[in-house]
């Protein structure tokens, strides 16, 4: 269902902390033009903790209706509490997105059980596919592949494909022999997106690709051409990139990235989030020179 290149859009804000949906139609559509074959709206790149409810889905149906259908939208739409999780993906599917993605329960620390419970209860009802997003960098709670596969089997019709961001690669080879060849397995980390794919994903939902998009489209493609050569040589091209974004508290690298690359494009952050330091941004210059994208 999902595949390619995915950015996990940043949301642009103005210098006094407003939504910029000027900014952010703009961005859209220079990603869909650049080759990207997916959007997410209000992931953690796009600092969706530092939004009201009435905002995070505002800017969903801003990302959907720019899009008009030539790429699907999938929605932020997690919560540690279920209900709430619940009401988001209602109010995702109300904003017109094409699917949820959804991460375990954070902060509760529940065990494998309240993982599996918590998806079944949103399974129950769910009014959109679920692309689930097993982050344990962020959430603490990891979606082990027992756990994962089990989820899948009680709903594959609602469960449709997996963000990984466990770093754990061999989880491609048990996501694939458990949860079938049609189950989407997405890359969470642009770093490992080559060995991710290799080993049977689909894509990768980037922070990157705010910045290139062209050349991770083009990278996607490769790999889904079996042109190894090639993919690895644009994973060469971007791979300091992919670090660079990650030298600083994100989303704040990847929007001081944004500033050499599209200049016009607002960059504020919202508390707590803030400007990435010095190294970060030297960093980032040296890795956007060497990727040729000024």
């Amino acid at each position: 269902m999902f595949s390619g290149s995915i950015p996990a859009l940043v949301t642009p804000f103005a210098d006094d902390g407003a939504f910029d949906e000027r900014a952010y139609r703009e961005l859209i559509e220079w990603q869909i033009a650049e080759g990207s074959s997916a959007l997410v709206a209000c992931g953690t790149t796009g600092e969706a903790a530092t939004m009201p409810v009435a905002e995070h889905f505002r800017v969903v149906r801003v990302a959907v209706g720019q899009a008009r259908g030539r790429v699907p939208v999938i929605a932020g739409a997690g919560s540690n509490d279920t209900r709430v999780a619940g009401e988001n993906i209602a109010a995702a599917r109300e904003a017109g997105a094409d699917a949820a993605l959804t991460v375990p329960p954070y902060y509760n620390r529940p065990s494998q059980e309240g993982v599996f419970r918590h998806f079944e209860a949103l399974a129950a009802d769910a009014p959109l596919p679920i692309v689930l997003y097993n982050v344990p960098g962020r959430t603490v709670t990891d979606i082990l592949p027992e756990t994962l596969a089990r989820i899948v089997a009680y709903a594959p019709q609602v469960f449709v494909g997996v963000k990984d961001a466990s770093g754990v690669l061999g989880r491609v080879t048990l996501h694939r022999a458990s949860c079938g060849e049609a189950f989407c397995q997405l890359s969470g980390n642009d770093d490992f997106a080559l060995p991710f794919n290799a080993m049977g994903g689909t894509g990768c939902i980037s922070v990157t690709a705010n910045v290139a998009p062209k050349l991770c489209a083009d990278f996607q493609r490769a790999c889904a051409e079996a042109r190894w050569a090639d993919a690895l040589q644009l994973h060469d091209r971007l791979y300091p990139l992919h670090t660079a974004l990650f030298t600083d508290a994100s989303p704040g690298p990847v929007k001081y990235a944004l500033s050499r690359v599209r200049p016009d494009l607002p960059t504020a952050l919202r508390l707590p989030m803030t400007w990435p330091g010095e190294a970060s941004r030297v960093a980032v210059d040296a890795a956007v020179d060497a990727a040729g994208l000024v």
